[in-house]
């Protein structure tokens, strides 16, 4: 049974870190290019309506539901470390909380409410927008990559638990 469950985890584990990845990825290619090509005026109110709008049920449960479960799997890792795949759990489980979640806590928040705050007709909140969608994309693409790769690793540990 506990294998049962464990297994669950993890699967559980890389298909929510996937579909947050998927998320931060179509942000990165798709929604911040559509947003820098239009005016600054325009792109400031449009992120501010979207910063609004994200936080939501359907994004907020799978990326905080990607959190947790990425915690219990880390937890189920350390404490069952002789488990075939059990390091790679917890590389997946690191990545995730440290290059998402984390990263999402103390990188884009931050820099979200800061762009809250813009008056997007005022003429000083042009250079600001620029910056912003520079750095702020920089960090999506890393926050993209730390998802991707933390559900690569809970794949990992799926098949090494498979061959183990």
């Amino acid at each position: 049974m506990e294998n049962k469950v464990s297994f669950s985890l993890v699967l559980a584990s890389a298909l929510a870190a996937g579909l947050v990845a998927g998320v931060f990825y179509a942000f990165s290619t798709g929604v911040m290019r559509a947003l820098s090509a239009l005016s600054p005026k325009e792109g400031i109110t449009a992120m501010q309506s979207i910063n609004v709008a994200v936080i939501n049920p359907a994004f907020l449960g799978a990326f905080m539901g990607a959190a947790a479960l990425a915690l219990a799997s880390g937890i189920y890792a350390v404490t069952h470390w002789k488990t075939p795949g059990a390091g790679w759990m917890l590389a997946g489980a690191l990545l995730y909380l440290i290059g998402s979640f984390l990263w999402t806590m103390g990188f884009h928040i931050p820099r979200n409410d800061a762009l809250a705050a813009l008056d997007p007709a005022a003429p000083g909140s042009v250079q600001p927008w620029l910056d912003y969608v520079r750095v702020w994309t920089a960090g999506n693409h890393v926050r993209a990559l730390a998802s991707l790769a933390s559900s690569a690793c809970f794949i990992v540990a799926l098949v090494s638990r498979r061959a183990g």
